[in-house]
């Protein structure tokens, strides 16, 4: 049977690799934004890939998205979460809605899908797989990052506990927790030579992160190749989170 790979926030450069990836394959995808328009320009001629408007911030909206891929008669096997945003900013300038919003976008979110996902797998009693996408900044203190990386941080914390609560049902929920990734949401960190340059010296592997480098690990992930994967954070991120090379 042709597995079928909810991906929400399909939008997103790292979303477009992953829907790649499964296209090729031969994984059906459901390709999940709030933009239609845009979502038909990226995929509406693709084979296999099927398009549903989504608010990811909305729980309502994120269950109706869900059900009605099942009233089509679709099993969907795996999930991903591609929602997200960055805020780089001290917390002592960091304002309310800007709170609300971080941790809107990049945690409550994540728990809508990710509840969507598990009523559904569990309904469907076949087991599955999800991935969902954290910070290498969660691991080690980072300056200005407080709210993203408190959010991301729950993320992790709840990838844990889920795959903790749905091990028995042979659900699999893991995360990747990239660095800095050559994409549009972070091209104000890498809009000229120099700022580039100096953000690919904070990584012990010099360089940043391309959205197809995260989006192998995400795929990988989702696949059975990682059959024995539940519960980890798997750092895509040039050693930034795990190792202090000697300065030269």
């Amino acid at each position: 049977m042709t597995k079928c790979i909810f991906v929400m926030g399909a939008n997103s450069a790292i979303a477009q690799e992953l829907i790649q990836l499964c296209v090729n394959s031969g994984q059906e995808v459901i390709a999940a934004g709030r933009n239609t328009a845009v979502l038909e320009a990226l995929y509406g001629s693709t084979s296999g890939v099927h398009i549903v408007e989504v608010q990811a911030c909305d729980s309502s909206s994120v269950d109706a998205a869900f059900q009605a891929v099942v009233a089509e008669g679709r099993q969907i096997d795996g999930y991903a979460h591609c929602v997200g945003s960055i805020l780089v900013a001290p917390l002592v300038k960091t304002s309310d809605a800007q709170l609300d919003s971080v941790m809107q976008v990049n945690l409550l979110s994540v728990m809508y899908g990710l509840r969507a996902f598990l009523k559904q797998a569990k309904a469907q009693g076949q087991g599955g797989s999800a991935v969902l996408v954290s910070t290498c900044a969660t691991g080690i203190g980072v300056p200005n990052h407080e709210a993203i990386a408190a959010a991301k941080a729950g993320v992790e914390g709840l990838a844990k506990s889920a795959a903790a609560t749905h091990a028995a049902d042979n659900i699999r929920i893991n995360v990747v927790a990239p660095g800095l990734t050559d994409s549009p949401i972070a091209s104000a960190f890498l809009k000229s030579d120099m700022m580039r340059a100096a953000s690919a010296k904070q990584y012990p592997l010099q360089g940043v992160n391309t959205p197809a480098e995260v989006a192998q690990a995400m795929h990988w992930l989702l696949s059975e190749g990682s059959s024995r994967m539940t519960g980890a954070v798997l750092n895509i991120d040039g050693g930034f989170r795990n190792i202090r090379p000697l300065v030269k």
